[in-house]
C-alpha cells in the first residue's frame, strides 16, 4: 500500500468544514495530489460528531450509529490503508433493545431467524410473520436503491425504475401518499412494531406519519451491521483528519469563514472572520447548504442552491450527555425506551411543539462489548424535536423533568443525575450550525421525492462543490461519507473534462 506524503502539484482546493462529508472529501483530494487545506470553526474535526468532557471521559454527543461499514472501508482504501490498522469496530450483537410502557422488551439483531424466533415470544406467530414479510420488503427496497440512489453521484431515475420494476412487491410502498407510517400499520398487527419499525423515519430527520414508506429499506441498512468505535465516534473524524495531513493536506482548526469569494461568477477563495484572505481554485462547503441559500456567506453563493433544497427543515433534538452510574435495566450500546403512543410523539412536533409523550433514545458508550462497566459510564440521551430557532423560559428545566423522570417510570435512574448544563437545545444548535434552524438533518425528508430534492455534490456556482449531511445522499454518518465520496469525484471528473 501507497503510504507516502504526497507532494501536492495539482489545484487549490479549500473544505469548509471538518464534519464527516468534508473529511471524506479532503482525503481524497489529497490522495489524488491535490493542495487541500480544511477550514474549521471549531477546535476539532467532527461537524456534528462532536464530544463533551466528563469525569469519566470524552462523551458522544452526536451521531451514535455506524451502519454500512463498507463505505469506511472504501475511503480507508482511497487513502492505501486498512481501517483495521487505525481503529476498533466492535460489532454489535444486539443492535438495540427495546422497552414498552407495558413491561415488553425485544431485542433485534443482524440474524433474521434469531429476530423472526424473538418477534414470535414477544408478539406470537402473526407477529413474526408480519415481520418476515417486512424484512423481505426491506431487504428489496434496499438492493433496488442502494446503487442507483445512495451510492451515484447523481441518482439515476430510470435505474431505480428497472431495479423497482422487477420487484413488484414493492410497488405499494412507492405510491403517492403511502408514509411509513401507513405502511407500517399495513403489515404489521401488533401495535408496538408498527411503532419500532416506522421510528426509522427519525434516522433522517423525520416523523412516520409524513415520511415515504421508501424509508423501509433503513431496516435493512441497519440489520447489515452495526458498529461501535473504541473509544467514541469523534476518534473516526479525529483518525480521517490525521490522514488528511499525513497525506499533505493541512487543516486550520478555529478558522471560521465569513464568506466565499467569487470572481465573473466563479469561486476564487474564501474570506476568515478574522479578515484574512485565503485563495483556492476550487471549494468545497461542508455546512447546511441553507446557510448559502440565505446568504450567510456572502451574496455571490446565494444562488448556490434551491430553495426547494433546503425547506422545509428536519427534525431538531434535545441531546444530552453526561457521566452517570445507571441502576436499572440492563442496557446495551443502543436502546429505546417507547412512550404508549406515538401520535403523541410525533402529532405536536410537526406542529413545531414539544413531544407531548417522547421516546427516548439511550446510547451507553461504554457498553460496546458483552461485559458491562462497573461505576461510571458515558451516556447520550436524545428526544426529538422541532426545528427552533429561539427557547422559551425554563425549557431546559422542562425537558430535565420529561427525560429523566420518564426513565424513572422504566426503573432507570442515574446517579448522580444531570442537571441542565449536560443538554443542548434545538436554539443551541441553530447557533452552532448556522442557519439550521437546530435541524440535525438538513432538509425535511417529508414526500415522496424529497430524496431527490437534495443539493447535489455540483452546486449552481462554478467552482463551489457540496458535503455533508444536507447533501444528497441525506443524513446520518455514512451517508455524509458518501457525500464527501460524491463531492472528490464530481471535481476530479470536472478537473478531466478540463
Amino acid at each position: 500500500m501507497n503510504k507516502t506524503v504526497n507532494t501536492p502539484s495539482g489545484k487549490k482546493i479549500m473544505v469548509i468544514g471538518a464534519g464527516m462529508g468534508g473529511l471524506a472529501a479532503a482525503l481524497r483530494l489529497a490522495c489524488a495530489g491535490h493542495a487541500v487545506t480544511v477550514l474549521e470553526a471549531r477546535a476539532a474535526p467532527g461537524g456534528k460528531m462532536r464530544t463533551f468532557d466528563s469525569v469519566a471521559g470524552p462523551v458522544d454527543a452526536g451521531p451514535t450509529v455506524l451502519t454500512l461499514r463498507d463505505v469506511f472501508d472504501d475511503l480507508f482504501a482511497a487513502a492505501g490503508e486498512r481501517l483495521d490498522d487505525h481503529l476498533r469496530l466492535i460489532p454489535q450483537a444486539v443492535l438495540a433493545r427495546h422497552w414498552w410502557p407495558d413491561g415488553s422488551t425485544l431485542d433485534l439483531t443482524t440474524d433474521t431467524e434469531t429476530n423472526a424466533a424473538a418477534i414470535r415470544s414477544f408478539g406470537g406467530a402473526r407477529a413474526e410473520a408480519d415481520f418476515r414479510r417486512f424484512d423481505a420488503l426491506s431487504r428489496q427496497l434496499f438492493e433496488a436503491f442502494d446503487l442507483p440512489m445512495m451510492r451515484a453521484g447523481e441518482p439515476e431515475t430510470l435505474a431505480i425504475l428497472r431495479a423497482a420494476a422487477v420487484r413488484p412487491k414493492v410497488w405499494p410502498l412507492l405510491m403517492p401518499g403511502v408514509t411509513l407510517a401507513r405502511a407500517a400499520k399495513a403489515i404489521f398487527d401488533d401495535a408496538r412494531l408498527r411503532q419500532l419499525f416506522g421510528r426509522y423515519a427519525t434516522y433522517v430527520g423525520g416523523t412516520p406519519y409524513l415520511s415515504p414508506a421508501v424509508l423501509t429499506l433503513v431496516w435493512r441498512a441497519e440489520a447489515a451491521g452495526v458498529w461501535a468505535v473504541d473509544g467514541g465516534m469523534h476518534r473516526l473524524a479525529a483518525t480521517i483528519a490525521r490522514l488528511i495531513e499525513a497525506r499533505g493536506g493541512a487543516i486550520r482548526y478555529n478558522a471560521p469563514v465569513a464568506r466565499i469569494v467569487t470572481k465573473a461568477g466563479r469561486v476564487t477563495g474564501a474570506e476568515l472572520a478574522s479578515g484574512e484572505h485565503v485563495a483556492a481554485d476550487l471549494v468545497v462547503f461542508n455546512g447546511d447548504p441553507a446557510a448559502l441559500y440565505t446568504g450567510l456567506l456572502g451574496e455571490a453563493t446565494r444562488g448556490a442552491v434551491a430553495r426547494s433544497a433546503v425547506e422545509p427543515r428536519s427534525l431538531a433534538a434535545w441531546v444530552w450527555a453526561f457521566a452517570a452510574e445507571p441502576k436499572g435495566p440492563e442496557m446495551v450500546h443502543h436502546n429505546l425506551f417507547f412512550c404508549a403512543d406515538p401520535e403523541r410523539e410525533f402529532l405536536p412536533v410537526q406542529r413545531g411543539l414539544p413531544p407531548d409523550d417522547p421516546t427516548l433514545y439511550i446510547c451507553a458508550q461504554d457498553r460496546r462489548d458483552l461485559v458491562p462497566p462497573v461505576g461510571l459510564e458515558r451516556f447520550e440521551i436524545i428526544m426529538n424535536a422541532p426545528p427552533m430557532t429561539a427557547m422559551a423560559e425554563n425549557e431546559k428545566e422542562r425537558c430535565l423533568t420529561q427525560t429523566f423522570d420518564r426513565l424513572e417510570r422504566f426503573g432507570l435512574t442515574f446517579s448522580p443525575r444531570p442537571d441542565t448544563t449536560a443538554v443542548t437545545a434545538p436554539a443551541e444548535f441553530a447557533q452552532i450550525f448556522p442557519a439550521s434552524q437546530g435541524s440535525l438533518y438538513g432538509r425535511s425528508p417529508h414526500g415522496l421525492l424529497a430524496s431527490m430534492a437534495r443539493p447535489r455534490a455540483r452546486s449552481k456556482v462554478a467552482g463551489l462543490y457540496l458535503a455533508g449531511g444536507g447533501a444528497h445522499p441525506g443524513a446520518g454518518v455514512p451517508m455524509a461519507t458518501l457525500s464527501g465520496r460524491h463531492a472528490a469525484e464530481a471535481i476530479l471528473k470536472d478537473l478531466a473534462s478540463i
